[in-house]
């Protein structure tokens, strides 16, 4: 019974936003959880947000729009998102991947699907950048808990 709660605060944690599974990887590790199921944990927890935050956040932007006095401020959101989206072109979700995938503060799986959604990127084509996004950061936080970049930073005269 005890290993199952811990797995549902791994779950949990890799759920909030900033920290997601890039703290959630950690924890599962240092309370000596098996590395695979706890990855896999992780990544279960942080994908599950993902369409929300696409589907409501795109429905939050389109009606504040629409609100007396304020409605422009979020009009000209949408419209620079636009713009920019038109910028990235076809590197658009290789662009969001990486965001995704790069396991620092502020990056993720919910910044990325924020942007997702203010980019009205067609979800069908983001959800599978975000998740690949959320594997990539899944694996190279599971190398760093391990303690493989340690060890290689070690054996290199890095570390």
């Amino acid at each position: 019974m005890k290993i199952l709660k811990e797995y549902i605060w791994v779950f949990f944690v890799s759920m909030l936003p900033i920290v997601e599974l890039r703290l959630a990887v950690p924890i599962g590790v240092g309370m000596d959880l098996p590395l695979i199921p706890t990855l896999l944990v992780s990544i279960v927890g942080n994908t599950l947000p993902v369409p929300f935050i696409i589907f409501f956040a795109q429905r939050v932007l389109e009606r504040f729009a629409k609100l007396p006095k304020i409605g422009h401020i979020f009009q000209k959101i949408i419209d620079k998102a636009t713009e920019k989206s038109k910028t990235f072109g076809k590197y658009e979700l290789l662009a969001l991947y990486t965001f995704v995938a790069i396991p620092l503060p502020g990056t993720g799986a919910w910044t990325g699907s924020l942007i997702a959604a203010i980019l009205q990127l067609n979800w069908r084509k983001a959800m599978p950048a975000i998740f690949a996004g959320i594997v990539t950061a899944g694996v190279i936080m599971s190398l760093a808990s391990a303690g493989l970049f340690g060890a290689l930073g070690y054996i290199f005269g890095f570390g």
